[in-house]
Formats: structure tokens, sequence, C-alpha cells
């Protein structure tokens, strides 16, 4: 099944595939709602997905199939290599993680792989990921407060939207500040939507 917003892509990804031996695209979908429902009705061996859908996001989309079926098998397909955007749809069940410049014949060779129960992790987004594991998680709260930098609030604003005192605001930037490796806000704001943490999407729904 293909997983794609974007029609021309998604035509694309489809007619590539049907002519590929042993292969047969049974389903499609161009949201994250869509997605969960054509799974359940369609139960395909393999899902390319990508990770900005509409409604639902390709993560919240892998974590809620793959609770119902544990086995089921995703290839993220994505132009977005962020640290982050790797870490989380690998720890939510993805088997495959491509960036859309890929060949056809690395996707096809992947969809081969993961079908015969393997992963496949490019050795560019296999360096991301390492990064990402070594540095320090965000808590929630930092990152509530990473959202509203990114917003472009102030300290004060701050303090006022999550509720909690200034010096409390001051405290959580200088943690984020120190786990980011940046040294201002702009720097802050500029790695959390470079590397994932925060989304535009995110931001919308708040």
């Amino acid at each position: 099944m293909v997983v794609e917003d974007h029609h021309v892509v998604r035509q694309g990804l489809k007619a590539l595939l049907s002519v590929v031996d042993g292969m047969e695209v049974i389903g499609e979908a161009a949201d994250g709602v869509e997605a969960i429902t054509n799974f359940r009705k369609l139960q395909p061996q393999i899902t390319l997905i990508d990770l900005r859908l509409p409604r639902l996001s390709g993560v919240e989309v892998i974590e809620r199939i793959r609770m119902e079926t544990p086995s089921a098998r995703f290839i993220v397909l994505t132009t977005y290599d962020g640290d982050e955007d790797i870490y989380r749809a690998l720890q939510a069940g993805a088997r495959a993680y491509l960036l859309k410049g890929m060949t056809s014949e690395e996707l096809i060779a992947t969809i081969r792989t993961v079908h015969a129960g393997k992963s496949h992790i490019p050795a560019i987004i296999a360096e991301k990921l390492a990064e990402r594991m070594g540095t320090e998680e965000l808590t929630h709260r930092e990152l509530d407060v990473l959202e509203q930098i990114v917003r472009g609030m102030s300290n004060k604003e701050i303090a006022t939207e999550l509720e909690i005192s200034e010096a409390t605001v001051k405290t959580h930037i200088n943690s984020l500040l120190g786990k980011l490796g940046v040294t201002d806000r702009t720097q802050a704001a500029t790695a959390a939507i470079q590397r994932g943490i925060v989304t535009l999407e995110s931001l919308k729904k708040k």
C-alpha cells in the first residue's frame, strides 16, 4: 500500500511498482486516517508511508496500526532527514527509512529486504540516528518551552502561556540550549525545525 498525500508522487510510485515482478500495489491513501482504514481492510504486506500527512502523521499511523497488527511492516519514504524524524519513525516500528531522492533500484531492493523480515537504514540515515542517540533527551516541559520559542514568544509570554514563572522559563531555556548544543534562542528555534523536534504541523494543531 502507498500512503502519500501528493497525488502525482503517489501515482508515480504505483506506476513504478506495478511493473516490478512479484509486486502488486493493492491500495493507497492520501492521509493518515484513510491509511488506517485501508490497512485494516486490505492488510498489505508492506506499506510505503510519508511522514507528513494530513489528519494523522506517518508516525501516528505506524504506532496505531502496529498496536493492532504488530507484524505490520512499514517503509518510511520522505523528504525529511531530521534526526528526530528518523528516531520517532524507527521507535514507532518502521523497518526502513528512505529519502525521496533514492533510486528506483534502492526502493525496490528495500521493499524486498523488508518483505524478507529485515531492516534497511541507509548510511547517511544511520549517521544521523547515531548523533540523535548520543544527545540528551529534552523533558516534556523543555519541549513545551521550545515550541513557544519557535513561535517567537518572549520569556514573559511563555511564562503566561505555560502558567509558570519567568525564572522557571529561563531555567528550562538554559537547559535546552545545552542539550541542543546551541547558544541562543534563534539557534534553538532553527535546530528544532531542522532536526524535526518541532514541526510546523504540530504548531498548527495547538
